[in-house]
């Protein structure tokens, strides 16, 4: 059936959506979710349909395209484009089976996780699929298989060089921008450490949006290994780079019901590790209250399943258990973190201490597993390229290298709007809490407001008098401002006895 094109002018965000007439849906017979396929030319693409009940949106002979379809097709209001029904993908199967709790073959995994790619699966099916493995968990071999196939239906990075480093953090800490310290301390003891980085989804900063201060993360997979050839590394974006790609839709899907089976957030983080052929893996597991792991049991689960995943996938792993119990670092929000990395990493006095000690303890512990530095020496080594300016000198290389200028911690914009956060009473504090401090961040602006956050005074055991400031709240405007405040006022996130 041919019918013509009406550009509907929203885009989705992700998946591709058409909109028929009632009347034409009738004719042929389609429903609700119902699949399409069409085409225009040699292009095609499969959609899921939309119906609209009046003509107002789309009338009888027409199909109206949401961005997502129109780019894809290459065309636009007025072409004429030819439709046809289309079954049901195999993966929704095979979601079914795992509702049930039947355990999944790597053939399975895959169907499921290319269809999801090739946006063959609708946001309700995709969340199913959550479900079923949030309700039946993985077992170990499921853990593997689901890995490998969101690495084997991505692009992998691959080099001639061995050893391959790399680090994760499970996240939940406030701060702890701890990659972007020890990525050029790494680089400059010789190390290849190609570091793929996520946005920000529920938190002030990821460290994508952070290095996003100083210079470019967007980047083919060409010019990522073009970078890391000059400089032994790189900060990207990961999701610029078609590697393991079907991790971010899976988060998207699990974030507004806080659904985080446990194989598949395994799995979302090795693949991202496998993609981009690490050999030597350090995992970061903070634990405290307000983190996302708070007790210690439950790190010690998760570093006996990182461990036993990454020896069947090849991968040479650390996992460390930190304290995650407060912030760390001073800045919250990508301008005041990237102002604290390159604070420490100019060795300024101002540098937050919390943050460099860290860094150089997992940066040290990278240097023992990587061979460049002896069982216990790491830290010292780490320390001893920080101290040298050789690791600023490094930052500097990495940033030219994807686009950015040469940077000093005082270049970097601030929000201009501040409210001071003062202690109502003298005492010692004994928790600031990482949520409510993120959250506070978030109202302010931060991530996309790049100067927007919290400038932290004050940390968990320090004394303070009734008036001096805890925390600073940083803007780009009155009314941004003027919210965080409002937020703050309802949780203030800090405990002072």
């Amino acid at each position: 059936m041919k019918l013509k094109v009406k550009d509907i002018d929203i885009a989705t965000g992700w998946p591709l959506v058409a909109v028929l007439n009632e009347f034409d849906a009738l004719k042929l017979d389609l429903h609700y979710e119902d699949r399409i396929k069409i085409k225009k030319g040699r292009k095609s693409v499969i959609a899921i349909i939309d119906i609209a009940e009046s003509k107002k949106i789309v009338s009888s002979g027409q199909i109206g395209l949401y961005e997502e379809v129109l780019t894809k097709l290459n065309t636009k209001s007025g072409n004429f484009v030819d439709i046809s029904l289309v079954e049901k993908p195999a993966s929704i199967q095979y979601i079914k089976e795992k509702l049930k709790g039947k355990k999944l073959s790597y053939k399975e995994f895959y169907q499921i996780i290319d269809d999801i790619i090739k946006n063959k699966l609708s946001e309700i099916e995709i969340t199913y699929f959550v479900s079923a493995c949030y309700m039946h968990e993985l077992d170990l071999d499921e853990i593997v298989l689901l890995t490998k196939a969101m690495v084997n239906t991505g692009e992998i990075l691959k080099f001639n060089k061995y050893p391959v480093m790399d680090k994760h953090c499970i996240g939940g800490v406030a701060g702890n921008r701890t990659t972007m310290v020890v990525v050029p301390i790494v680089a400059t003891a010789g190390l290849i450490i190609p570091k793929t980085s996520s946005r920000s989804i529920t938190s002030p900063a990821g460290t994508a949006d952070t290095m996003e201060v100083l210079c470019n993360v967007c980047f083919s997979i060409k010019e990522i290994k073009k970078i890391i050839k000059k400089t032994n590394a790189c900060l990207v974006w990961g999701g610029s780079v078609n590697l393991a790609p079907a991790d971010d839709k899976i988060i998207r899907i699990e974030h507004p019901v806080s659904l985080d089976p446990e194989g598949q957030l395994l799995a979302s983080i090795l693949a991202k590790k496998k993609s981009v052929s690490a050999t030597h893996l350090l995992i970061d597991i903070p634990v405290g209250r307000g983190a996302k792991i708070e007790s210690r049991k439950k790190a010690l689960h998760f570093k006996s399943l990182f461990e036993a995943i990454s020896k069947k996938l090849g991968i040479k792993i650390r996992v460390v258990i930190t304290d995650g119990s407060q912030p760390i670092g001073n800045g919250i929000g990508p301008a005041l973190e990237a102002r604290d990395v390159m604070w420490i990493l100019e060795n300024d006095l101002r540098q937050p201490f919390d943050l460099r000690k860290k860094s150089v303890k997992m940066a040290g512990l990278l240097l023992e597993i990587g061979g460049k530095a002896k069982k216990g020496a790491g830290a010292k080594k780490a320390l001893k390229i920080l101290k040298s300016g050789a690791a600023y000198r490094k930052m500097i290389e990495i940033i030219k290298a994807q686009g950015g200028k040469k940077v000093k911690a005082d270049d970097i914009k601030i929000g201009k709007f501040a409210y001071n956060f003062r202690a109502n009473k003298s005492g010692l504090i004994i928790h600031i809490d990482n949520e409510s401090i993120s959250k506070i961040s978030r109202s302010a602006g931060a991530p996309l407001d790049k100067g927007a956050g919290i400038y932290l005074h004050k940390h968990v055991k320090d004394s303070v008098k009734k008036g001096d400031k805890i925390f600073t709240i940083h803007a780009k405007n009155k009314q941004k401002l003027k919210y965080a405040v409002n937020v703050l006022k309802k949780i203030n996130g800090v405990v002072i006895k």
